[in-house]
């Protein structure tokens, strides 16, 4: 009986790529056992800081009055109070950071890719962006401190760190802005124009949807990074142990300038302070990061 060559079965052969030599793998072996190393070391002081953090920090927010009340009328030794009067300031100065930076930031994005591209002016922008984008905390609160105290006359407020903080979130949202923007494939502006509608229709009803996920997402994550600042709140206003809802007048606390209020009192009632205030920092920026993962699937561009 004649057996056909054809039904025989015959081993599977190893495709060529996978046919790696014994150097290759020893290599590839110790490349992946330096990142794995790598990644120790590096996520090791992380979670020591956070869990000290929050073993010295959970305390005092533990407190009921934590959320609610002030340090007002209590002495450097004297425990108690809460960080309401900080975490008020924290969030209007932000708050009227991001209201000023914002529309700034994404309508020079998108001048640099919708219209500018390799204009004259677009490049002088670029340049500015770039000097902007390694400007020193420190430096954007003495030019603050130069123009609106010194040069037109202004007191020192919560309303003039606001500023600072622009100059420090505006090359994140237009450097965010211009990546999302260039994502956006030409196919849909082009198929937009085929249709008769507009350039400035096609961004704000084409390009901007399409790519709201990604610069939305940049936003909040700026509003995190200039959240802890605090070289421009030494510079540009006082420190207030009360409640100050007025951006324009008077001194006003905020979070990180708690932290280094509270650091120079050297006592126990002031390191209780001091990582309380630190513990409530990190979780409000861990807070606004789960907000900008949120709001980028929210707002994803749903490709069926």
């Amino acid at each position: 009986m004649r057996t056909d060559t054809a039904d025989i079965e015959r081993p599977a052969r190893t495709p060529a790529f996978q046919q790696l030599s014994l150097g290759r793998k020893v290599r590839n072996h110790a490349a992946t056992t330096l990142f794995a190393l790598a990644f120790v070391v590096a996520v090791i002081p992380l979670l020591w800081v956070l869990v000290t953090l929050v073993r010295r920090g959970l305390v005092p927010m533990l407190n009921a009055d934590w959320w609610t009340h002030s340090f007002y009328g209590l002495l450097p030794n004297d425990f108690g109070g809460g960080i309401y009067h900080a975490l008020v300031g924290t969030l209007e100065q932000t708050l009227v950071c991001a209201l000023i930076a914002v529309p700034l930031g994404v309508s020079v994005g998108i001048f640099l890719i919708e219209y500018g591209r390799n204009s004259r002016l677009a490049k002088t922008t670029t340049f500015m962006v770039d000097i902007l984008s390694g400007l020193p905390s420190i430096v954007a609160g003495l030019f603050i401190y130069a123009l609106w105290i010194t040069t037109f006359g202004f007191d020192r407020s919560g309303f003039a760190v606001s500023l600072s903080l622009v100059l420090l979130m505006l090359p994140v949202v237009v450097r965010v802005t211009e990546t999302m923007l260039m994502i956006v494939p030409d196919e849909l502006r082009e198929a937009s124009y085929a249709l008769g509608v507009p350039k400035w229709k096609t961004i704000v009803k084409v390009v901007l949807p399409t790519s709201l996920s990604g610069i939305l997402t940049g936003i909040i994550l700026g509003l995190a990074r200039v959240m802890g600042e605090t070289a421009p709140l030494l510079i540009l206003v006082g420190y207030s142990r009360a409640i100050n809802f007025n951006l324009f007048d008077g001194p006003m606390a905020s979070l990180p300038l708690t932290v280094y209020t509270a650091r120079k009192t050297s006592t126990e009632a002031g390191e209780y302070r001091m990582w309380g205030a630190a513990l409530t920092l990190v979780l409000l920026i861990m807070l606004i990061n789960l907000i900008a993962t949120l709001l980028s699937k929210l707002f994803a561009v749903k490709t069926k």
